[in-house]
């Protein structure tokens, strides 16, 4: 059996290689603006370190290896949490009106709390490592192991941000996985090389670098392969959206524009989805142009942001329906839900929604948001984290929807998923399966500023689409607005911070023409549970005694 040598690291050693795991994966995300290539390659090493640290703790054979290694994933963990999410201490301080030493104390303790996900995958590790599977069985684990923490990040904390396989968004070798396995089954790729990188070094002489060329050939392969191009079942109809980014201020001062009133940012918002430019190219928009004459919208999508529109005003009603039979377009218009209810403490629900208008301005329903943000829409736990006031007062306490409908208009349907809710794939494709020619993601980025979080927040909705192989139309109310392809690529961004309309063409795809992720979701995950729960009957039926390691003391002269 394969086993790593008999030396410990020492606690600077150790310390070092979580330290560099923890920036390797904090790199492989964007940062401050969209993810370089070089960067993203990062993410096949980026475990590597972390996992030779827990693999060498082990090699001490010290009678609490699980708890060591606990610990070590869980610094590990901490540290990239509070680099990956940094941007939650910006929101804090400039938009939420909070101190920046309280701001930054709630990032520490986010880090510290999601942390313990990068601590459970290392105690896991540390069990198989301590029984008869040895080190070998471990880095056989690693990948299913992975998979498994990450599904729970999701499904128990809410909080599936960046998961591994966001790295490989750009990579179309990679995501040709998606539609079968969704982004886990990235994740589990990445996982498995790290794992074979880091096992290299159980090895000695020729095999250990045998070991190493062929994983980083592997690596380079997957990396700078150009891709297979898909081909689609059915021809897509082809359409033009005109999506609306209103630029409002959220918590701070807005960039270059002045506060409107409600009939004011009706009447102006109404006058842009009329005249929308086209923005060119990967690039931001720097010289406006129209699109050519005569060219109609097919849908028209106003964002999520914090105006005072409400679904249930008659005066927001009639600006709709005007601008509708102006247009002769269907309307998804971001707006809040308000359903009252004299039976409720507060006499009414609130709910983050998305409206619907046919092109004859008749209101046809709407659909609210079901995924809320935790300390952003609604405060878990209120009589505790009384701090997040703030940040609740522009949104609300929100009430959450239940029903995951899907708009039927014009002959065609459309599945509007809210901000928050485009990080959950599993949820996301639930209104592909529900018959969605396309998909629509309104969105209010505002709250990130400058940091990297609206890049991190674009590159989950590029996924939706690869996995669900649909159109996603994105309106955001500053940026990063665009339309996505089925294979995840955005067409043209418009210019972020500025407001007006664009128009974007896409495509319908049929309703029936589904991905096996579309119909079965997180069934990877689930598989990978499975073998992660096996691994670990078998390691704790054939749990062998640790041995004490003796180290000899130099004779003294």
């Amino acid at each position: 059996m394969l086993n790593f040598p008999q030396m410990a690291l020492s606690y600077k050693q150790g310390g070092m290689l979580l330290l560099l795991s923890a920036v390797l994966q904090i790199a492989a995300f964007p940062i401050a603006g969209p993810l370089p290539p070089w960067r993203a390659a990062l993410c096949w090493i980026a475990l590597a370190p972390f996992l030779f640290a827990l693999a060498s703790l082990r090699s001490g054979a010290q009678k609490l290896v699980p708890n060591s290694s606990f610990v070590a994933g869980y610094l590990c963990g901490a540290i990239w949490y509070a680099g990956n999410c940094s941007w939650i201490y910006r929101t804090m301080y400039l938009y939420g009106g909070l101190p920046r030493p309280v701001a930054f104390i709630i990032l520490i303790l986010f880090a510290l709390y999601l942390g313990l996900y990068h601590g459970l995958f290392a105690y896991l590790f540390a069990f198989i490592c301590r029984s008869r599977l040895g080190t070998a069985g471990a880095f056989v684990a690693t990948p299913f192991l992975w998979v498994a923490v990450e599904l729970a990040r999701g499904r128990i904390t809410g909080f599936p941000w960046d998961l591994l396989g966001y790295s490989q968004i750009d990579n179309s070798t990679m995501t040709r996985l998606a539609p079968v396995a969704g982004v886990m089954g990235l994740s589990f790729v990445i996982a498995t090389l790290c794992a074979l990188f880091a096992f290299a070094f159980a090895l000695s002489g020729r095999r250990r670098w045998a070991l190493l060329g062929t994983t980083a050939a592997l690596a380079a392969i997957v990396q700078i392969s150009p891709g297979i191009v898909r081909t689609h079942s059915a021809f897509p109809t082809p359409a033009t959206a005109f999506l609306l980014q209103e630029n409002l201020a959220v918590g701070a001062e807005g960039k270059d524009e002045i506060p409107l009133r409600p009939d004011e940012e009706m009447a102006a918002f109404s006058a842009l989805s009329l005249s929308p430019d086209v923005p060119t190219g990967e690039k931001q928009l720097l010289r406006p142009t129209h699109p050519p004459p005569g060219t109609r919208p097919t849908v028209i999508v106003w964002p999520e942001a914090p105006s005072h529109l409400q679904s249930s005003d008659p005066a927001f009603r009639a600006a709709m329906q005007r601008l509708a039979l102006a247009a002769d377009a269907p309307l998804i218009i971001g707006s809040l839900g308000v359903d009252f209810d004299l039976g409720t403490p507060r006499g009414y629900f609130l709910y983050d929604s998305a409206s619907l208008f046919d092109r004859t301005g008749t209101y046809s329903g709407r659909y609210d948001k079901i995924h809320l943000v935790p300390w952003g829409e609604f405060v878990p736990f209120k009589q505790f984290f009384s701090f997040a006031d703030k940040l609740t007062q522009g949104a609300g306490n929100m009430d959450r929807g239940y029903e995951r409908s899907v708009f039927a208009t014009g002959g065609h349907s459309y599945g509007v998923f809210i901000c928050y809710e485009s990080i959950f794939g599993d949820e996301v494709r639930q209104f592909a399966d529900n018959g969605a020619e396309v998909l629509v993601n309104i969105s209010d980025d505002g709250w990130y500023g400058d940091t990297g979080a609206p890049w991190q927040h674009l590159n989950m909705a590029r996924m939706r689409a690869i996995e669900n192989q649909r159109w996603v139309l994105r309106s955001t109310n500053t940026g990063i607005t665009t339309a996505i392809d089925p294979d995840g690529h955005p067409t043209a961004k418009a210019p972020r911070h500025v407001r007006g309309a664009y128009a974007f063409p896409f495509a319908f795809q049929p309703a029936s023409d589904k991905t096996f992720y579309t119909r079965h979701g997180d069934w990877f995950a689930w598989f990978c549970v499975l073998i992660a729960l096996a691994f670990l009957m078998f390691a704790a039926l054939t749990d062998k005694p640790t041995v004490p390691v003796t180290v000899a003391k130099p004779e003294s002269r």
